[in-house]
């Protein structure tokens, strides 16, 4: 493992810790509200988690890059990191619609696993540059191609995702830290912010009418509609959380990211860097809030108000970190979050297949005869819910438990200095 800024890793592994604990409730019907995404305008703890990722995403790209040097070699590496991230993203949505030879239960189950190991292994496995590449771009055209063959199992396969932003945001998130200055880049966030504030609230909508900001009417979902038609959130059908505009804004995220990593890399003392940092964390909350009375906070359409407001908050907590951690030293207890935070997309990759996998192990449910029951509905129903009588803390119980796992996995990771890249 290389020498790294040890807040940056503390915030990763916090953000991660806090999705894995938000993305696997023991029931989803029972859940503490803060661990719920807002049901449309408005921001819960739940909400921060993939800003706050999006955001280290960018702040780690001038730290990892310290000098700005563009040519082609560069400009490869930057296409295949975010190919395979996005690859990664569409091998979680392709899992569950694989079928072979109409294998059923744990036979079918194998062979998805193995096809897991095997992407798993191209995309995060250490090529050559060009091998690397190659694989990305073979499979990335491959699930496409499979996307639009008109197989049935693959007709209503979602594309867009949370990775898939990841790899986008990254792509062009480094590419302007490379080729602009910080001022630029200021420019771009404005241009990007306002602009998609002005199509969202000022264009009229074809077939929909005049323009809105509700869910299901508005141009973003006009727009997903045309191009993904099929191939969404299967939760909302006519439109996607990850959908095509609302990346614009979630680049501008990243580029703010990219400000503040620009900052932590200056030649200024620690104490300049975190009273600018503090400062401009100040800044845009209130930006943010003030923007949000005209265009309210919302995750789902990453509304030019919520950049700010969680770009803000996540410099803030990275101001704390950082001063609290490489300013003063004070660094014991940082080791569990740091554990999270090199090994993000092991966590994020494989948390997807797991819960998927073991939904796909059935067997006779002992309370209801001729019933079925997933291993995963088994343990939480039967090994965790009985011991609690509030069904919330139940449900809390199940993701804690997981995150308990998970801790033991990553402290092996770390133990032995194995740090899986994309």
């Amino acid at each position: 493992m290389k020498e790294r800024l040890i807040s940056i890793d503390v915030l990763r592994g916090l953000t991660v810790l806090m999705m894995t604990i938000v993305n696997n409730p023991g029931s989803w019907s029972t859940v503490f509200p803060p661990l719920l995404h807002a049901e449309w305008n408005g921001c819960t703890p739940t909400d921060l988690v993939f800003p706050f990722f999006v955001f280290i995403m960018g702040a780690a790209i001038p730290l990892a890059i310290p000098t700005k040097k563009f040519d082609g070699e560069m400009f490869e590496k930057i296409l295949t990191r975010s190919l395979r991230i996005i690859c990664l993203g569409l091998f979680l949505n392709f899992f569950n619609s694989i079928e072979f030879l109409g294998l059923t239960g744990i036979s079918l189950l194998v062979i998805r696993l193995v096809l897991t190991f095997v992407v798993g292994y191209a995309l995060m496995g250490n090529f050559s540059a060009k091998v690397k590449l190659i694989l990305a771009l073979v499979l990335f055209s491959s699930f496409l191609i499979l996307a639009y063959s008109g197989i049935t199992s693959f007709t209503q396969v979602r594309l867009p995702g949370v990775l898939q932003r990841i790899g986008i945001v990254y792509f062009f998130a480094t590419l302007l830290y490379l080729k602009t200055s910080t001022r630029t880049q200021f420019s771009i966030i404005a241009l990007l912010l306002l602009g998609y504030w002005a199509l969202m609230t000022l264009v009229p909508i074809p077939g929909m009418g005049h323009p809105n900001l509700n869910a299901g009417t508005n141009l973003a979902t006009w727009i997903d509609t045309l191009f993904l038609e099929n191939h969404m959130y299967i939760a909302t059908k006519t439109w996607d959380p990850e959908g095509i505009l609302s990346t614009l804004p979630a680049i501008a995220t990243g580029l703010l990211g990219v400000v503040i990593g620009q900052t932590l890399g200056s030649s200024v003392s620690q104490n300049e860097k975190a009273k600018k940092m503090g400062l401009i964390s100040l800044i845009l909350i209130v930006l943010g809030l003030l923007w949000s009375l005209v265009f309210p906070l919302n995750k789902s359409l990453w509304t030019s108000s919520y950049v700010l407001f969680t770009a803000g908050l996540a410099t803030l907590f990275l101001t704390i970190l950082y001063y609290i951690i490489d300013i003063k030293k004070i660094q014991k207890g940082t080791k569990p979050f740091l554990m999270w935070g090199v090994n993000p997309m092991l966590v994020f990759f494989a948390s997807g297949i797991i819960p998927r996998s073991l939904a796909m192990i059935q067997f006779p449910n002992p309370k209801l005869v001729g019933e079925t029951i997933n291993l995963q509905r088994y343990l939480y129903e039967f090994w965790i819910a009985p011991f609690f009588s509030n069904p919330m803390m139940a449900s809390l119980a199940g993701a804690l438990i997981y995150v308990l796992i998970w801790h033991g996995i990553l402290y092996l990771f770390y133990k032995n200095k194995r740090i899986l890249k994309v």
